[in-house]
């Protein structure tokens, strides 16, 4: 706990948890909608449709993508703007040149398959929308924090444009930012034009590059997902979307071993299925909740937390994590860059893998079917569907819900503790000096 709270003090580290918890509100609200668009429950699609058309599900999403889809914008000013405050330089302008810096490193171009066209071409001149969501946060991140330093030592080393003392404040204060920002716009566009006559291309290809090769060779093994698994998790402890990046890798390997059983499947529903590694193994019964299990941590919080921040965002965050979308506890709590939570938010998922792999591989549970259950599903009924309607898939998820629970609790716990006071700290304060 030592070495973790020296950590934890840690301005830049505070800079990205403060930047991330910005994005926090917007996170909720884009959760709301995505659990109405996708609610399993058999003929709803079917119920919606006939009330708001057939686009119904598309229009539901407008809010995600004004949520979801600019996080990293978001993210990129936050965090700027938080680490600004620490070094006592203006914010607002650290923000912008954050936003701007993090548009100049990301490349203006998306794949378009036209109606007909076989092969996809290049678009130029559009943002790549998923490079401004979860995909860009590391990005995002990285470029927040470099801006800023940039920013915060020329201003304080003074080279900057002062006006007369009669310029109105907010016009003087746009001026001092001039210089500072033309030198971090160089600089990254300099970087940029490096990367592009790499075979990386850009910032964001460096990342998703450098994974490609080591996730291709873990196919469908225990191993192979105890790797994945564990990337995925220590990718989301840094703020970096995990199961977008891995999945992107591994989910063609994934979703080919689904259609292998339900294939199997089709043809002898009692038979011996191929796989016990698939898209649904994870998604239903290893991140129960979301990446991390979440879920058990969450009714932890409701059922034993005593700080009320902590009780209340458990709370907020059930409904959502009922529906396996964890965003608010991961960027609210949070579990990105906190040194305590980390340790069972990776560990737990490691641990489920292993128990529900011996479990299908020893035939004490049924392999997933094959079946494409929407990873929105509630726990207990998507492990009855998956599993084609047998009980063992039920119990499989509930005794992964109840290790999680074992394995959050005592880190919980001390989290809880930490809150506690801090909150009996802030009451105290605040009744001296009312006296």
């Amino acid at each position: 706990m030592p070495v973790a709270g020296r950590i934890a003090e840690q301005k830049h580290l505070q800079a990205i948890r403060d930047g991330l918890i910005l994005a926090m509100p917007l996170l909720i609200i884009g959760s709301i909608f995505l659990v109405i668009s996708a609610l399993p429950i058999p003929g709803y699609p079917e119920f919606m449709a006939g009330f708001f058309g057939e686009q119904w599900q598309d229009k539901l999403l407008y809010p995600v993508s004004a949520t979801f889809d600019i996080m990293a914008l978001i993210v990129s000013f936050g965090v700027a703007y938080r680490l600004a405050e620490k070094y006592n330089v203006d914010p607002v302008s650290a923000g912008a040149i954050s936003v701007s810096a993090f548009l100049l490193a990301t490349p203006y171009t998306v794949a378009f398959t036209p109606e007909g066209a076989k092969e996809a071409i290049d678009v130029t001149g559009v943002i790549p929308v998923q490079l401004m969501g979860s995909q860009g946060l590391f990005v995002a991140m990285v470029l927040g924090l470099v801006a800023t330093e940039i920013y915060r030592y020329i201003i304080q080393k003074n080279i900057i444009i002062k006006l007369p003392d009669g310029v109105p404040p907010a016009v003087a204060k746009s001026f001092v930012a001039l210089i500072p920002g033309l030198v971090v716009i160089l600089v990254v566009w300099a970087v940029r034009l490096l990367i592009e006559v790499t075979s990386f291309e850009s910032i964001h290809n460096i990342i998703s590059t450098l994974l490609s090769k080591p996730l291709g060779l873990l196919g469908g093994s225990l191993i192979g997902a105890l790797i994945a698994v564990l990337l995925v998790h220590l990718l989301w402890s840094t703020g970096l979307h995990g199961a977008a990046i891995v999945g992107g890798v591994m989910g063609p390997i994934w979703l080919s071993l689904m259609d292998e059983n339900r294939q199997a499947f089709q043809v002898d529903a009692s038979a011996e299925l191929p796989n016990v590694i698939t898209q649904q193994f994870f998604d239903l019964w290893v991140y129960i909740g979301g990446s991390g299990a979440t879920l058990a941590l969450v009714v932890v919080m409701i059922l034993r937390a005593k700080s009320s921040q902590v009780k209340s965002l458990g709370r907020l965050a059930i409904g959502p994590g009922i529906f396996n979308i964890n965003e608010p506890i991961t960027f609210g709590m949070p579990i990105v860059l906190n040194p305590l939570l980390i340790i069972p938010f990776v560990l737990i998922p490691l641990v489920l893998t292993i128990t529900t792999y011996v479990a299908m591989s020893t035939g004490l549970v049924a392999k997933p079917s094959g079946v494409a259950v929407p990873w929105t599903t509630p726990p207990l009924i998507s492990g009855y569907l998956a599993t084609g309607g047998k009980i063992s898939g039920i119990v499989m998820q509930a005794i992964n819900f109840v290790i999680a629970i074992g394995i959050y609790y005592p880190f919980l716990r001390i989290w809880d503790k930490q809150k506690l006071k801090e909150e009996q700290g802030a009451e105290s304060s605040a009744e001296q000096a009312a006296v």
